[in-house]
């Protein structure tokens, strides 16, 4: 299944057109993909920048075409396990974090004058990729297995963007053996996480009643818990929603940061800080005229 057959059924379980997901998955992953209706389809852009969070299990030994499970072996060699001692990985990890160097595999979907670069790579077609900067936060090591295969398995906390397959390839390259990714699950995105997270058929059965459906949303103000509130008066609560900017007042944020607004418990808008000659003051970028 692809994110865009999650959306699909999400749509149709729901009833509703306007349904969009912040990240895709690629078909043998599983894990957090948050799913934004309606209205909240245009907070999409501020969730997807987010951290990601996954559980990797890496395979050493084999290359893949695709860099996964999924794909043909392009290379095998036999590994030594002797030579992955927990140091020396942990050496390695470190290596990888911070900013980062990556070359996005010919099977993504990422696009090369005008095509999917999967698309070429079916058609046995390779072409010259830009290397892209992604961050890696932390790699947090859980174990080395070593029978029937060496695998190592691990927690990677990373930038929007990030190939966790091409990682995988990579720490494999750096520990001298060709290697690929053989099981991921996305345990964290934004601030959600797996224990959020409910299964598509858990969400076809509470569709079956608006009580079902109403508990399976969270609102878009609490979705977006990571950026600063700032509360103003009942006064300006239509000047805000008409879209004009309004004045802050011991806002406590920087110029340039984003800041949820609200006027008593009603969600308003995200808001941008700006500094003026009067002082500083928010400046809409998305105002949510009807409660959501």
């Amino acid at each position: 299944m692809t994110s865009h057959d999650c959306v699909a059924r999400v749509r149709r379980y729901l009833r509703t057109k306007k349904v969009g997901h912040t990240g895709t998955l690629d078909p043998d992953v599983t894990g957090v993909l948050p799913i934004c209706l309606g209205q909240a389809t245009r907070i999409v852009e501020y969730l997807q920048d987010l951290p990601k969070t996954y559980e990797v299990t890496l395979r050493l030994g084999t290359a893949t075409t695709t860099e996964d499970a999924s794909g043909d072996v392009v290379k095998c060699e036999p590994v030594d396990p002797d030579t992955i001692t927990e140091e020396r990985v942990q050496a390695v990890f470190r290596q990888f974090e911070g900013e980062i160097e990556q070359v996005p595999p010919m099977y993504s979907a990422v696009k090369v004058n005008g095509k999917r670069l999967y698309q070429l790579a079916r058609q046995g077609v390779v072409v010259e990729r830009q290397a892209r900067t992604v961050s890696i936060y932390d790699l947090h090591l859980y174990e080395i297995s070593c029978s029937p295969n060496v695998e190592i398995s691990f927690r990677c906390r990373c930038s929007k963007g990030t190939y966790i397959r091409t990682l995988c390839v990579d720490i494999g390259e750096a520990l001298g053996y060709p290697a690929h990714m053989a099981r991921l699950i996305r345990s964290g995105s934004g601030p959600f996480t797996l224990d959020d997270a409910i299964s598509l058929e858990r969400l076809e059965e509470l569709s079956q009643s608006p009580e079902g459906v109403a508990a399976a949303l969270i609102p878009p103000a609490e979705a977006l818990a990571f950026l600063p509130r700032y509360d103003v008066g009942e006064e300006r609560k239509a000047a805000v929603l008409n879209g004009l900017e309004t004045a802050l007042f011991n806002a406590g944020v920087s110029e340039g940061k984003l800041i949820r607004l609200f006027a008593g418990e009603q969600f308003l808008g995200i808001h941008r800080v700006c500094q003026g000659p009067k002082g500083y003051y928010a400046k809409p970028e998305k105002v949510f005229q009807v409660e959501v």
